[in-house]
């Protein structure tokens, strides 16, 4: 059977197109690798402090202290111990997102920390960064009543220059972000529990019915950006979707940085893993390569 030139024609037709549509799909591949491996890179760039858990509480690259300290209250910084002294909190084995984890299992007194200076890059007049960790809990049956924290970084209290996430105290449990600046200039008048005010209210972002579960993991990360200006911004996502923001934050965080910590787990009942904080605020493509790493933080800083 002879082949025609007609034939021919199709034939070649085809294999350009093949080919053409091949070419562009590998170009594609090769746009989104580079732009994964850009944002790992400046990823890597804003770490500030990254503990994993694998090997120990202390964190695995810090450009402070990369100890974590215990203490039985606030107040008592003169009675901190350096490394894990809480019974009811523990480094397991198997127990993290990737490898070791924290495991907590009480809401009782006392609080572990890191200390913020220099793993937090604070600053007096425009200050950006974000905070990236993963929970695994079933808010409704591991969480006794009552707020509890998983983070809060601050030099005084929840309500005064302080950037956390919570649990609300009652089933169903709403999780909140609060970036919460000097109590002096948004409350200077307290009257009652600052954490039953419209005013302090207002200042938070919050999601009802948030994807936690028995079993599953949940990315947290906080991203704000121009702090102590007229125009701050702070916004929670989680697993990689934006769930919020507060724009227009005009009052002021100050902290004296030498008693300003990254305090885990206040009332927290369930599991925590891979701690990291940057310098600034991450793009949203950014964040998406944060959630999808394979192998957790570890993977940038190969």
């Amino acid at each position: 059977m002879s082949i025609t030139s007609t034939s021919i024609r199709k034939i070649l037709l085809f294999t350009i197109t093949a080919f053409t549509l091949y070419s562009c799909k590998q170009e594609k591949k090769i746009e989104e690798t580079t732009v994964i491996d850009n944002s790992k890179t400046n990823l890597k760039k804003a770490l500030t402090f990254y503990a994993s858990f694998d090997k120990g509480v202390d964190a695995d690259f810090s450009l402070g202290d990369a100890s974590m300290f215990t203490v039985p209250n606030r107040k008592a910084r003169d009675s901190a111990k350096i490394g894990l002294h809480k019974p009811d909190i523990s480094r397991q084995a198997g127990k993290g997102k990737y490898g070791a984890g924290l495991v907590f299992t009480e809401r009782s007194k006392g609080n572990i920390y890191y200390p913020s200076e220099k793993n937090i890059a604070y600053n007096t007049k425009n200050w950006s960064g974000a905070i990236s960790f993963w929970l695994s809990l079933d808010p409704v049956t591991d969480l006794k009543p009552g707020y509890c924290d998983p983070i809060q970084i601050t030099d005084v209290s929840y309500n005064d220059a302080a950037i956390w996430v919570d649990f609300t105290k009652e089933n169903p449990r709403d999780f909140r972000l609060g970036v919460i600046g000097d109590r002096s200039v948004w409350n200077p008048n307290p009257e009652g529990p600052d954490n039953e005010n419209p005013i302090f209210n207002k200042r938070l972002t919050g999601v009802k019915n948030p994807p936690f579960g028995s079993g599953e993991w949940t990315h947290i990360l906080i991203n704000f950006s121009n702090l102590n200006t007229t125009n701050g911004t702070s916004s929670l996502y989680m697993n990689g979707e934006h769930k919020g923001t507060r724009k227009n934050i005009d009052t002021p965080f100050t902290w004296d940085l030498s008693k300003s910590n990254i305090y885990l787990g206040l009332g927290y009942i369930g599991l925590m893993d891979e701690l990291a904080i940057f310098n600034r605020n991450l793009t949203d493509k950014e964040i998406t390569t944060l959630y999808g790493l394979e192998n957790g933080v570890h993977t940038i800083l190969k």
